[in-house]
């Protein structure tokens, strides 16, 4: 699946030769000039990582950083002609993720973007319509907001975003998810499921599309709308 990628910088030239780079490498880019938009888009938009200009107008990158770090840790990567080293050390401290000199060499930026996600969502994360599973961090996200889920549910979750459009029987769950010999209801399998469907509805993402009940048999990812 492509990744999100949001591109923040004021010269439109260099917004079109990003993004011609990122979707050949299987990122998926939305270009904004304005940085004092760039707040409201990430509050109402997924995203799985932003790269940011610092010398903007009307409101700089390092601003900007301070206020997305306010409600957001999503990832973040400085692509700016700034080059001394009290500027990659501010840019760090104020919490980005990597800092990227221009010029850049397209390469380099690729696999930069690749080693942030690596270690922010971990080797076998998925992400699906901006819901976020990290098997690493055993963390979920949509929005760029953290979603609270048991170890049980977690589990649930990874087993359908890693099988879309596998039917799974009560009894299957069971053998995957509580493989350890224990006695369990169907009831107790569908209380998980009407579980996970809440905390995942009451985030924003759009579950009754995705994780559909089969009657009769179990459940399913349909990974199409």
């Amino acid at each position: 699946m492509k990744r999100k990628v949001l591109i923040v910088d004021d010269e439109p030239h260099m917004l079109t030769l990003l993004k011609i780079y990122l979707d050949n490498h299987n990122y998926q880019s939305t270009l904004m000039d304005d940085p004092t938009k760039v707040i409201d888009f990430l509050k109402n938009n997924p995203v799985d990582v932003v790269i940011l200009d610092i010398m903007m107008p009307n409101l700089d990158g390092w601003e900007l950083l301070k206020e997305i770090r306010q409600f957001s840790n999503v990832p973040v990567l400085y692509l700016t002609a700034r080059t001394n080293q009290e500027d990659i050390v501010k840019g760090l401290r104020l919490g980005a993720d990597d800092y990227i000199t221009k010029p850049f060499d397209e390469e380099v930026l690729v696999a930069k973007l690749d080693a942030v996600l690596r270690r922010f969502y971990g080797e076998r994360g998925v992400t699906f319509k901006g819901l976020i599973w990290d098997s690493d961090s055993r963390r979920v996200f949509f929005s760029n907001n953290q979603i609270t889920l048991t170890p049980k549910e977690f589990s649930l979750l990874g087993l359908f975003l890693n099988n879309q459009g596998r039917v799974f029987t009560r009894e299957a769950l069971v053998e995957f998810i509580w493989n350890d010999g224990s006695l369990i209801s169907e009831r107790v399998i569908d209380s998980h499921i009407r579980n996970l469907r809440d905390k995942l509805r009451n985030s924003g993402f759009p579950i009754e599309k995705y994780l559909q009940t089969v009657w009769g048999i179990g459940y399913k990812w349909n990974p199409i709308d």
